[in-house]
């Protein structure tokens, strides 16, 4: 199983940034998937996850109102659109998955993880 993560970059406050989870391996139309991030010295966090066949979504409350998990299933790939970005949120961004169905921020159950990609949000 292999989760490549990208779209990340430089953006200014205020500005929007897609990253994307590209699967192989795995079939993510079975599984829920999640988005993580760490930021610089801290603990990684929980910032989204959706569940497979329901399509709850879950948010932390630093950014509900701002981000959006989708996934396209044709394409294997997950989405986090983050919209209205603050310099906290600079963070390298985690898409991680595992044999569960069911949303969750908690990182436990997560088995498999992507590289990360590095969101910066500076002026």
């Amino acid at each position: 199983v292999q989760l490549q993560a990208s779209g990340g970059g430089l953006v200014q406050p205020g500005g929007s940034l897609r990253v994307s989870c590209d699967a192989s391996g795995i079939t993510l139309d079975y599984y829920a998937i999640g988005w993580f991030r760490q930021a610089p010295g801290k603990e990684r966090e929980g910032v989204s996850s959706i569940s497979s066949s329901s399509g709850k979504t879950y948010y932390a409350d630093s950014v509900k109102g701002r981000f959006t998990i989708s996934r396209d299933n044709a394409k294997n790939t997950v989405y986090l659109q983050m919209n209205y970005l603050k310099p906290e949120d600079t963070a390298v961004y985690y898409c991680a998955t595992g044999h569960f169905a069911e949303a969750t921020l908690n990182e436990a159950p997560y088995a498999y993880w992507g590289q990360g990609t590095l969101v910066t949000v500076s002026s």
